[in-house]
């Protein structure tokens, strides 16, 4: 996203770009681990075990004396690793089926839509036990199985939005001029269901970090001593009234990067869907220095709020 497409998000959305600010925040802790843990994760020090926040150790200790913090910070590369790479590739593998499913339909539509059925069948928390119970505790196993159940929600958005673009008039002239179907998927089709796919992708993030957090808690996703948020829960329960550090720091971080998730996936399908933008009131528009709709988004919009001004004169 350019510079300038940021700044204009930030002014429409100011919710939205502080949830991207926190997200930015959660994604270079991760990726600076190493550097800036004040401990390393798996290291004990059998001395001081169950320490309160101290000094020494700003956010205490656990069980087997391994520094909160650290682990705190270690545990948000599992939980990102987790999320980007299985969001990724049920995005691929969704929208490509999808696309194929819709576009040709026929037999191509009713064999991957029934599989996509079979998979929705099953209750998501089943299928994703199972799975995992299946495969075995770890990383690469936890996103195997998260990729299973996610995929059908990329496929149906994928496949309806195909769907739609397939029958509108520039669809049409694409192939009277002697477009391929690979064009027209490729300059058509793909960039119109860009919108829904990319606020759906960052609705999915959120869950995929619960479900990984989840797995992690019952003992199926990432085995110990490997940090994660889910696993330093499990660990933390049992000293919840001793030690309430232990589980309260894992937790809030999980709200946090959950709820920035959520809140960036709602300011994303309000910016990039035309049809759910609205005029900024003219109070709210001084304060957040916005008076009209992106024209971009909302021509006919941003049209309407121009004649409105114009009517009423320049505002005192």
């Amino acid at each position: 996203m350019r510079l300038a497409g940021l700044r204009e998000f930030a002014r429409a959305q100011p919710l939205g770009a502080i949830a991207l600010a926190l997200i930015t925040v959660f994604v270079l802790v991760a990726l600076l681990a190493p550097w800036i843990a004040p401990h390393d994760p798996l290291e004990q020090f059998r001395r001081d075990m169950l320490e309160p926040p101290s000094s020494a150790y700003l956010l205490g200790t656990d069980d087997l004396g391994r520094d909160v913090l650290s682990r705190a910070i270690h545990g948000a590369r599992t939980s990102l690793l987790v999320g980007v790479t299985t969001t990724g590739i049920s995005l691929v593998i969704g929208t490509v089926l999808g696309v194929v499913s819709g576009y040709f339909g026929r037999a191509v539509d009713v064999v991957l839509q029934r599989i996509m059925d079979a998979v929705q069948a099953v209750p998501g928390i089943v299928l994703l036990l199972f799975i995992a119970v299946v495969l075995g505790p770890s990383v690469r196993n936890t996103i195997i199985a998260l990729t299973v159940v996610i995929t059908p929600s990329f496929n149906r958005i994928a496949r309806g939005e195909t769907l739609r673009v397939r029958q509108e008039r520039y669809i049409e002239s694409a192939r009277a001029t002697g477009a391929g179907t690979l064009r027209i998927l490729g300059r058509h089709v793909l960039p119109n269901m860009f919108a829904q796919v990319l606020t759906l992708a960052s609705l999915i993030f959120a869950g995929v970090i619960i479900a990984e957090s989840a797995l992690s808690f019952l003992g199926i996703g990432a085995p110990p001593p490997t940090p994660s948020w889910g696993g330093m829960l499990s660990e933390g329960v049992r000293y919840v009234e001793r030690a309430p550090w232990i589980i309260v720091v894992p937790a809030v971080l999980l709200s946090l990067g959950v709820f920035s998730f959520n809140l960036l996936g709602d300011a994303l399908r309000d910016h990039l869907d035309p049809r759910l933008a609205r005029p900024v009131p003219r109070a709210a528009a001084r304060w957040w220095g916005v008076r009209r709709p992106p024209a971009r988004l909302a021509p006919s919009l941003a049209a309407a709020a121009d004649r409105d001004e114009g009517e009423r004169g320049p505002s005192s």
